[in-house]
């Protein structure tokens, strides 16, 4: 089914992409703005998956960075040069454009390009959540032996100078040189990458992702506008993904390091219900009780401001902030096949010291 995309339901998709994102999938405020201007510009409907033919070719679009860089870091037009940079240098026939991800930005990521391009944008991203790594968003394009991976990459200097990039080789040196370029520069780039056909997708991506964001802001906006109190309000998005945790306390202690392209930290709540702990390494990849481990990436787990109920990521979260903590298991979540490799997951493990795999076996 087609998405109409008005204001109404760009509201939705912001909110909903906030709170799938899981602590990550870029700032909310960016994503508002980079909606605004394709709103503007006449950008009306998603094309379902199921409409394009199986052969036709998809590219993938993100932004790859700290999300404590900043959410000015980046103008739209440089989103739109990285499409028209992939074109120019690969020569390839796009049928579509899909997000490597969901998040509060990453939820628009295309619609400013399909716009200004003429190329539509599909309901079939690479993940139905947020990641970490841009092998993630590959949709397992990685084990697939000889695949040659294509990335246009934009990004801007700290004094705001223009840098653009196409890279040519493995999946995995184009992902490092990507993250390497985005720490070296202001902290963010815009990536056009991975052209791959729609069947292809359609096994390894997570086809509806972005309706179930927008059903979700829906419900969302809904709790909001008929009075609840925020706890209320995030219990219906346990009552809309099925099952899951939810709780609220005070931020004792909150640490973030940018290394390498990435935010790195720990955040310390204390409840009535007890001492909670969460790591992040961009998305929240840890959720513990004293010890005890309530949920693992890709499980998600999100903040919300607890007065307002507003979808907080990692790099937006304060000291002495009051807020609520959701987690839901990663079962009742549309994932792309990078978020369930055993041997990217196993890299989370080193960079937090903390044990991902044992908590997933049955994505093995």
């Amino acid at each position: 089914m087609r998405l109409n995309i008005n204001k109404t339901a760009v509201e939705s998709a912001l909110i909903g992409g906030a709170i799938l994102g899981g602590g990550g999938g870029g700032w909310l405020e960016e994503g508002e703005k980079m909606a605004r201007l394709a709103l503007e510009n006449a950008f009306s409907e998603i094309l379902p998956l199921d409409s394009l033919d199986p052969s036709s070719l998809l590219l993938t679009v993100s932004a790859v960075g700290a999300p404590s860089a900043g959410h000015n870091q980046l103008l739209p037009e440089d989103y739109l040069r990285a499409v028209e940079l992939f074109l120019e240098k690969s020569q390839a026939k796009i049928s579509g454009l899909i997000s490597s991800e969901i998040g509060g930005l990453a939820i628009v990521n295309g619609w400013v390009q399909s716009v200004f391009l003429g190329i539509p944008v599909v309901d079939a991203p690479a993940d139905g959540r947020a990641h970490p790594l841009g092998l993630m968003g590959s949709m397992g394009l990685h084990k697939i032996k000889d695949y040659i991976s294509q990335q246009a990459v934009v990004g801007r200097t700290r004094e705001g100078k223009l840098i653009e990039t196409f890279l040519v080789g493995s999946i995995e040196e184009t992902a490092r040189t990507t993250r390497e370029l985005a720490a070296e520069l202001s902290g963010l780039v815009a990536v056009a990458r991975h052209p791959v056909e729609a069947g292809y997708v359609r096994d390894h991506g997570a086809p509806g992702a972005i309706g179930q964001a927008i059903s979700l802001g829906q419900l969302f906006k809904e709790k909001h506008q008929a009075g609840l109190d925020s706890q209320k309000i995030v219990a219906s998005i346990l009552d809309f993904l099925g099952e899951g945790n939810l709780f609220t306390g005070k931020v004792n202690k909150y640490s973030l390091w940018a290394k390498e392209g990435f935010d790195l930290g720990l955040i310390q709540i204390e409840s009535s219900s007890g001492e909670y702990e969460l790591t992040f390494w961009n998305e929240y990849m840890t959720l513990e009780k004293r010890g005890e481990r309530l949920a693992t990436f890709p499980d998600l787990i999100m903040t919300f401001e607890a007065e307002t109920a507003r979808p907080l990521i990692s790099a937006a979260v304060k000291e002495r902030m009051e807020i609520i903590i959701l987690s839901v298991p990663a079962q009742r979540l549309l994932l792309g096949a990078g978020v369930k490799d055993p041997v990217l997951l196993k890299k989370i493990e080193a960079k937090i010291d903390r044990e991902i795999l044992k908590y997933h076996r049955y994505l093995i």
